[in-house]
């Protein structure tokens, strides 16, 4: 069955091909959610006054892929501990958040972060916006599979490189 989860973790190019790698996905649309403007263009929500975040929809089928998994993947593809802010991506149209389509969802994700900040995962608690699904507009054609068509690593792609690599990390 096919399922949909919208997802917003800092610039949306780094964030759609990571998912669009998963077993399961069907499609990642990069695009913007969560405003007041109707059919916002990137030179609308880049200024962080419509109250829209640069987010990513997920279509997948629920047979070969889990909402679990999705939630797991977001937690580990950006710092959750950022307040509208994802690296070099500063403002509130790069704030961590997700979007939930039932109760049930909202309660797996509460659950998670829950579980994620007693863990002592991170030195912060999490800070990722929970709401209800929103209106989603799809951004531009250019924004669509931008890595894949610039071949420039995203912020959210050296992240998951840096913070997940089996090479041990240097020390300060």
């Amino acid at each position: 069955m096919l399922s949909s989860l919208i997802v917003g973790a800092g610039c949306f190019w780094g964030v759609e091909i990571l998912y669009e790698q998963m077993p399961g996905v069907i499609n990642a649309t990069s695009g913007y959610s969560g405003g007041h403007l109707d059919n916002p263009r990137y030179e609308d929500v880049l200024t962080g006054e419509t109250g829209h975040v640069e987010v990513v929809k997920i279509d997948y089928d629920n047979s070969e892929v889990t909402f679990n998994e999705l939630i797991d993947t977001f937690f580990i593809i950006h710092d959750p501990t950022t307040l509208n802010r994802q690296g070099p991506d500063i403002g509130e149209q790069y704030k961590s958040i997700l979007f939930y389509n039932s109760e049930d969802e909202k309660e797996i994700i509460e659950s998670k972060i829950e579980k994620i900040n007693l863990s002592g995962k991170f030195e912060n608690p999490i800070v990722t916006e929970i709401r209800e699904t929103a209106e989603f507009y799809p951004a531009e054609e250019y924004h669509q599979d931008y890595a894949v068509k610039t071949g420039k690593l995203c912020y959210q792609q050296l992240y998951v490189m840096y913070n997940y690599s089996p090479i041990p990390k240097a020390t300060p």
